[in-house]
């Protein structure tokens, strides 16, 4: 649980944007009132959801990644931060406001890439597992478009995730110098020493942590629309 008040920091930031902007995108990309846009709108409203859930959710970001990180270092070398407060306001104090936007780049591209799989593909899936039983809203089209989601945005977005983790955890050598000149050096890196397959090490353990969550979001979200509908919200 270490980098758990960083976790919901995120969650309350990155996942209500995300996903409040992307049901107003593909709302808005809708050819008429009812009919969903295409794949390839809901594509990009995934893409563009991501971006901007991203970017307001990077600080809470960057501080999960150090206050686990801690974990792994040497006592002598642990920041040691309490909580997210603590974490940001150190952040601030020792190295600058901008340094909460520490691995925006990665940050963003690997928001992108999950929402492009995970959203897009969940309105996808829906749609298809509602036409094959002939029911729309139907609890099985929930159930498995969330399960489906949930795999295929682990798929997209553990690449990026592992850069991302590697930019924002790095620390300076004994000479002050970082491991990494920046995302695409780290990519460089990461695939001359240890090929393609490294972007993709610890996935069984990446996708337990981010398909049930992933799932869990459209379950629940599907539940309040639903409560929302009943009462006439």
């Amino acid at each position: 649980y270490v980098g758990l008040t960083a976790q919901y920091l995120r969650a309350w930031t990155y996942q209500t944007a995300r996903l409040g902007a992307y049901r107003s995108l593909t709302n808005a990309l809708q050819p008429e009132p009812g009919k969903n846009p295409p794949l390839w709108q809901k594509a990009g409203a995934g893409l563009a959801a991501g971006a901007i859930g991203a970017i307001i959710g990077t600080p809470a970001e960057l501080a999960i990644i150090r206050m686990q990180a801690d974990t792994a270092l040497p006592v002598a070398e642990r920041r040691g931060y309490k909580n997210v407060g603590d974490a940001l306001i150190r952040v601030v104090r020792s190295e600058g406001l901008s340094a909460l936007l520490t691995g925006t780049g990665p940050t963003i591209l690997r928001a992108m890439a999950l929402n492009c799989g995970a959203l897009a593909s969940y309105d996808q899936s829906k749609e298809l597992i509602d036409d094959a039983i002939g029911q729309k809203g139907s609890r099985v089209g929930i159930a498995g478009a969330s399960a489906i989601s949930g795999l295929v945005g682990a798929v997209f977005s553990l690449p990026f995730d592992y850069v991302k983790t590697q930019i924002q955890g790095m620390k300076p050598d004994a000479k002050g110098n970082m491991p990494f000149e920046g995302a695409a050096d780290c990519v460089m890196k990461t695939f001359r020493e240890h090929g393609p397959s490294r972007f993709y090490a610890g996935f069984p353990t990446y996708a337990m942590r981010i398909s049930p969550m992933i799932t869990l979001t459209w379950l629940i979200l599907e539940g309040i629309q639903a409560t929302e509908a009943r009462l006439g919200w």
